[in-house]
């Protein structure tokens, strides 16, 4: 567990707040937590009471849910420094949207929800860096519905390659099993490794255990625009 300094100096840290003056902040890390998870562990199930939102310190967390056919499905991975669970704040009856389950080892600081929201009403700065945090989060999602609801398999898979890249470097690692990035990408994990050898095969990308080159972006582009 965290001492409650190292919390301390890891809210100061996050963008999130910030806008918050020191005394606000040692309210609000005396709210605040940490929970280690195993691998595999879950931090909350898709219906539980939703009473923190948290920050993930390092490890990795899965943001998932069952479809109507009983199918797991992957909406988000959460990777260190960023916040999540944090939408139910102002449902009138708070419930987590998605179970959270831990990739590997994983340290997360929890927020209260009731600490939080009264801070929100005391510094408006604060509230108006968590509109913006709830905003990249909606653009995001709508990114992904009309990704899924406009384009096929190819088109995702050549757009998430384009779009992983490190710094446009041409290098994407895999940080995660391919079958979650199937699964983020609404295709079987078969459908996601066929399309990659196909362009293996096309002299687009080299792959090479989770490390993959692209190796002509400017036609991998165009493959990405005649897939779609």
């Amino acid at each position: 567990m965290l001492t409650h300094s190292t919390l301390l100096a890891t809210l100061f840290r996050h963008p999130l707040f910030q806008a918050l003056p020191q005394p606000a902040l040692q309210e609000l890390a005396l709210g605040a937590g940490s929970r280690r998870l195993l691998q595999g562990a879950t931090l909350h199930h898709e219906g539980d009471p939703a009473r923190h939102f948290f920050i993930l310190v390092h490890g990795q967390i899965k943001l998932h849910r069952l479809s109507g056919d009983g199918q797991e499905r992957v909406l988000e991975i959460v990777r260190p420094g960023d916040v999540f669970a944090e939408t139910p704040l102002f449902d009138e009856q708070p419930h987590y949207r998605l179970s959270a389950t831990a990739l590997r080892e994983t340290l997360v600081l929890q927020v209260q929800n009731a600490c939080y929201q009264r801070l929100l009403q005391q510094h408006p700065p604060l509230a108006q860096a968590m509109l913006a945090r709830l905003s990249q989060r909606l653009n995001r999602r709508l990114d992904d519905i009309d990704n899924l609801a406009t384009s096929n398999a190819n088109h995702r898979v050549a757009r998430f390659l384009i779009q992983a890249q490190e710094s446009d470097s041409g290098i994407v690692n895999l940080d995660v099993p391919k079958r979650l990035i199937a699964s983020k990408l609404g295709i079987q994990p078969e459908t996601f490794s066929r399309i990659l050898h196909r362009l293996i095969s096309a002299g687009l990308i080299r792959v090479h255990n989770r490390r993959i080159e692209i190796l002509d972006p400017l036609n991998l582009a165009a493959y990405q625009r005649e897939a779609g």
